[in-house]
């Protein structure tokens, strides 16, 4: 087909929206979900990224010590209180990379917090609670940075 039957034209790289590309039967690619699509990195991007980031590690560390000191309402509100992270930070970036940018702050503190010093020291318990608020918080965040959408009226 010549282009003058319509057939489609060469783009630049990273021009094409997600939509029109799930539109057009090729899934989006790592950095339009991220939210890096149409600008590509940016400074703006890092100085937003990396605060989440840190707060997703405060987040987890308070949350691990919340749920062990306070069985079981420690635990709900740790889970509660990262759902609420994860989501607003997913709104406040308006990009899905805000969701996983405190999700992976959040992950790294918390898998941090389980590891073993040589003295025997340990923040996290061998109990079921712990495993809940591990294992559940991470499901938690994976669910909350794939499920995350831009809201309609943001574009």
């Amino acid at each position: 087909m010549s282009p003058a039957q319509g057939a489609p034209g060469p783009r630049p790289s990273g021009a094409t929206p997600p939509r029109a590309q799930a539109a057009a039967g090729r899934p989006p690619s790592a950095a339009q979900l991220l939210g890096f699509s149409g600008g590509g990195f940016s400074a703006r991007r890092l100085v937003l990224y990396v605060p989440l980031f840190l707060l997703g590690a405060v987040v987890g560390v308070a949350g691990s010590l919340l749920q062990a000191a306070w069985f079981p309402g420690g635990l709900l509100l740790a889970l509660v209180a990262a759902v609420g992270l994860f989501t607003g930070s997913g709104r406040v970036a308006n990009a899905r990379g805000g969701a996983v940018s405190t999700a992976a702050g959040w992950m790294l503190a918390v898998i941090l917090l389980t590891t073993t010093r040589p003295e025997g020291d340990f923040v996290f318990a061998a109990g079921g609670g712990s495993y809940l608020f591990l294992l559940g918080g991470m499901a938690l965040a994976v669910m909350c940075a794939t499920i995350w959408r831009p809201s309609p009226e943001d574009g």
